[in-house]
């Protein structure tokens, strides 16, 4: 246990003076900002009497000057920004060794392979997470300031349910990711597969079979897919938590039996 704290240690140690953590809470935070934007133009357009093009577009996608529209765009900017800005995070934690050319002096540390794997996978959720609760956040501060009325208790905890377990779908989906970072031994791959999953998300969603498909199911959970959310059933998620753990399993597999010095 005392090894897995220290391997923990050192990862958070890499990424203190890292200039790339700030990046990813600076590009995750543009869905609370846009979100008060918008809010922003429909009051004013509401108070003037105005329907611009982005006020009629807005009321069209019944998008109102409250907070269960704008909950309603943090949930579905995790579930879909997540995919692409978690699989950044997971790329660079998981193949920056490579790049750096420090591969080597990590295996050849005193620590298992499994505790160094394990102590970047706790990393990668921390992080996620922190980017999430910073965006909330923003959006609690962002809402006092555009005063929008307050919620009730009731949905507020149905909606921040939502908000969370939308994350922990968005971040556990992300695990894959870590065994194309070694598997290539860099960050090109893994990113491209990060891509393509959103591409064919976007597609297999939009053919009504994204509901077993697991890179669909955060997405479809959000309400980014209106009514495709109740094809969601125990499988969806079965099959998302299967290909989480394959993921972190392919991941062990290959870190302590390929061989590192190619």
């Amino acid at each position: 246990m005392k090894q897995q704290i220290c391997a923990l240690q050192a990862e958070l140690i890499k990424i203190k003076h890292s200039k790339i953590i700030w990046a990813t809470f600076i590009a995750f935070a543009l869905a609370p900002i846009m979100g008060a934007v918008c809010i922003f133009i429909i009051q004013g357009g509401e108070a003037l009497g105005k329907t611009g093009a982005l006020v009629a577009k807005a009321k069209a996608m019944n998008f109102e000057a409250n907070w269960e529209s704008y909950f309603d765009i943090l949930t579905q900017a995790v579930s879909v920004g997540g995919i692409l800005v978690f699989g950044f995070v997971a790329s660079w934690i998981f193949g920056r060794e490579y790049s750096d050319g420090t591969a080597k002096d990590l295996l050849s540390l005193p620590t298992s392979r499994t505790q160094i794997l394990n102590a970047k996978f706790s990393l990668f959720v921390l992080w996620c997470f922190l980017l999430v609760l910073s965006n909330l956040l923003l959006a609690f501060v962002f809402g006092a300031l555009l005063q929008l009325p307050p919620p009730g208790s009731g949905w507020l905890l149905q909606s921040l349910g939502d908000y969370f377990f939308t994350t922990v779908l968005t971040i556990i989906i992300g695990f894959p990711i870590a065994f194309f970072a070694l598997w290539s031994k860099g960050y090109l791959a893994p990113l491209g597969f990060v891509a393509l999953t959103l591409v064919f998300a976007q597609v297999i969603a939009a053919t009504g079979y994204g509901s077993y498909f697991p890179w669909s199911v955060p997405a479809l959970y959000s309400g980014v897919g209106g009514e495709y959310k109740i094809l969601l059933d125990n499988y969806s998620y079965g099959i998302l938590v299967l290909t989480s753990i394959a993921g972190y399993i392919a991941t062990v597999m290959y870190w302590n039996y390929a061989d590192q010095t190619k």
